[in-house]
């Protein structure tokens, strides 16, 4: 069974507070999945290595800034968003789900933890009026069909000059038909993690411009 140590060893850095927070995520999720299945059960075992460590995956790839707001879309339980806002305590994180009782659990959750930056909402992203530095998701569906839920939804002026806004997307396996014609940057995440889990795995970055040109075949 996978515990919190895997998490601290493969991000040093944590503060106190944060490595309190990751201590307590198994708990909180153990007891609101025996009332709402958030998790499938045989999952819960290697809770840390495919729910967490996978969502903190993308701070491999990626450093969110304070002040940038970014979009969770289909965040189930929570993931990625709940590991990533306890990473980058002053980026505010927005975590949807078309699934009531899941965001139940999303709210319940960031108010456990502390985490002010977590807002956790009822609604499919199609049907959102905001804007956003950057939006994330773990493999909610066909890449082609997600970007169109999400095009207007990134704002055009970036906070981070290094790093166009734009979508960071966990995903596996070989993804070359599902992209088709969109551009995106490909990182493995077994150049960061030696589990078997991440052999596949990867992080999908795809900016605005390319999101906004994109036209569903």
């Amino acid at each position: 069974m996978y515990t919190a140590e895997l998490i601290f060893s493969h991000f040093p850095d944590l503060t106190e507070k944060q490595r309190e927070q990751i201590e307590r995520l198994n708990p909180l999720y153990e007891d609101w999945n025996a009332k709402i299945n958030v998790i499938s059960r045989k999952d819960m075992d290697a809770f840390y290595l495919k729910h967490v460590l996978h969502s903190m995956s993308i701070a491999k790839t990626h450093n969110f800034l304070p002040g940038q707001v970014v979009l969770d879309v289909g965040t189930g339980g929570g993931f990625p968003g709940i590991p990533l806002a306890i990473l980058f305590p002053k980026t505010e994180f927005h975590l949807v789900d078309s699934i009531g009782k899941k965001i139940k659990v999303v709210e319940a959750v960031a108010e456990a933890l502390g985490l002010e930056n977590v807002e956790g909402t009822h609604v499919r992203a199609e049907q959102l009026r905001y804007q956003y530095d950057f939006v994330i998701s773990r493999a909610v569906t066909h890449m082609q069909r997600f970007i169109p839920w999400i095009k207007g939804r990134l704002d055009k002026n970036n906070l981070d000059q290094n790093r166009p806004n734009g979508l960071i997307y966990l995903k596996g396996g070989d993804l070359a038909e599902e992209l088709g014609p969109i551009k995106a940057e490909l990182t493995p995440l077994n150049r960061f993690f030696a589990e078997e889990f991440f052999e596949t795995k990867k992080v999908v970055y795809v900016t605005r411009k390319e999101i906004q040109n994109f036209q569903v075949q």
